[in-house]
């Protein structure tokens, strides 16, 4: 059965990310989200953002509200460079397990396909 999996770490505090708002969008047009969710105390969410009979091959939207996150824990340097950070990937195959991390700071973001 396939899978989509996130978790954020915060490389500005060395922490998971607890809390971050993340938009999970199909295609890369003028789409509606199909949700938005939370990151929990180890900066994953608690379910699979997609799975099974919802995942199915095609091109996808992870939204990180990195500004936001920040913002909420008093950083100020939130906002001044980086507000949302998307990630656009391809799902090719419907049954694989697609782990998509992102590392964030104000500053930067990193990304990779995990396992």
């Amino acid at each position: 059965m396939g899978k989509l999996t996130t978790h954020v770490l915060d490389t500005a505090n060395g922490t998971p990310a607890s809390g971050m708002r993340i938009d999970v969008i199909r295609g890369t047009g003028p789409s509606a989200a199909l949700k938005s969710v939370s990151t929990n105390a180890e900066g994953r969410t608690d379910l699979p953002l997609l799975e099974g009979g919802d995942l199915s091959a095609g091109t996808y939207q992870l939204v990180f509200h990195v500004a936001e996150y920040f913002r909420a824990r008093g950083n100020q340097d939130a906002g001044r460079f980086l507000d949302k950070v998307p990630v656009v990937f391809v799902i090719d195959d419907a049954e694989g397990r697609y782990h998509v991390p992102l590392l964030a700071s104000p500053w930067s973001y990193s990304t990779y396909r995990g396992s």
